[in-house]
């Protein structure tokens, strides 16, 4: 009778393992079933799946950033504002000699790569700084990356004189209009930075320091990691994912906009805390990000096709992001 009673016992642990383990997977596999049913099956067509991982894209891939940013208990609000600065000046580069209001006067347009090198330069750019005032300065993350996201905003509006810069020549918008095998290539690019954080989180060194950092500051200072240094590293690197994340929006869209990206840094940090990064820090995934993006772009697409009105949806991701906090903070107090 006892051991009938422990065999139950072992078999509850291991379910509670399993749940807690992939509760987030759960979620999202069941709120694919719930928005298939109440839709009548229109959301499992091929096209509007492809839809939904072309939309998600961009979020996953800042999201990705901003979840190592937050494994190290930092914020980074600058996300959005970067997508901006870097989306306007890709696209000033490559509009086409025939452009009505060429920014760039320089004759004709830049080849793509170089151009893109650029924009991803501005993005590390950007990190690069936001990082050496959280770690040298010791600036709270919070406070510098909003400088940041000011700054950035407010130079791009300077710099494309608050107009939108279209006209692209037709080898960039390829990058966010474009499929290969089938799959957009936007949703290629979210899957090699998915791959790509998680090999640096798994596999290097630099991602168990980041870990370190998150888990305990003081320890890691005591034990000899170069705290400032790492800490650099991980915003330089969220801010090269998000100029990664703009040049795929501009593509996609066709032009440069000095308003791009607004609010895209609470969807970031929405998805990511979804996902299970912890806001204490130490805890988080690159795997658990994209699942977090996936079930913001999933639920967004489910309600646009049960015309459900865009405020409410607001006041529905506000709900789903204070209950997945109220988990977070739960999970917390368990670990301690």
């Amino acid at each position: 009778m006892s051991e009938t009673i422990l065999e139950r016992k072992q078999i509850a642990a291991n379910v509670g393992r399993f749940l807690t383990k992939y509760s987030i997977a759960l979620i999202l596999i069941g709120l694919v079933v719930l928005i298939s049913v109440l839709s009548r099956g229109v959301f499992l067509r091929i096209t509007n799946l492809l839809n939904v991982l072309r939309q998600i894209s961009v979020i996953g891939i800042i999201s990705l950033g901003v979840t190592m940013v937050i494994i190290t208990s930092g914020i980074d609000l600058s996300s959005g504002s970067i997508v901006a600065l870097s989306s306007v000046v890709v696209a000033s580069l490559l509009q086409s000699p025939t452009a009505a209001d060429r920014l760039y006067a320089g004759g004709q347009p830049w080849p793509v790569l170089p151009a893109v090198f650029v924009g991803l330069a501005i993005g590390a750019a950007a990190g690069l700084i936001s990082g050496l005032l959280v770690a040298k300065a010791k600036i709270p993350a919070f406070i510098a990356t909003l400088g940041m996201m000011t700054f950035a905003r407010g130079w791009a509006f300077i710099y494309s004189s608050g107009r939108p810069r279209g006209s692209i020549i037709p080898a960039f918008e390829r990058i966010g209009q474009g499929a290969t095998l089938g799959i957009p290539n936007p949703a290629w690019v979210l899957l090699v930075c998915v791959v790509l954080t998680h090999i640096i989180l798994r596999h290097t060194l630099w991602g168990r320091y980041t870990y370190a950092l998150g888990s305990n500051m003081q320890a890691a200072v005591v034990s000899g990691i170069k705290v400032n240094r790492y800490l650099v590293m991980v915003f330089v690197y969220a801010g090269f994912l998000s100029a990664v994340a703009s040049i795929v929006l501009t593509a996609r869209i066709g032009s440069g906009q000095p308003g791009l990206g607004n609010g895209y840094e609470l969807d970031a940090i929405a998805a990511s805390v979804i996902g299970g990064t912890s806001l204490s820090g130490g805890l988080g995934s690159a795997g658990g990000a994209l699942i977090g993006a996936l079930i913001i772009g999933v639920m967004k697409n489910g309600l646009d096709l049960l015309n459900v009105s865009a405020d409410y949806q607001q006041v529905l991701r506000a709900v789903i992001i204070v209950v997945a906090v109220i988990i977070d903070v739960r999970k917390n107090r368990q670990r301690s």
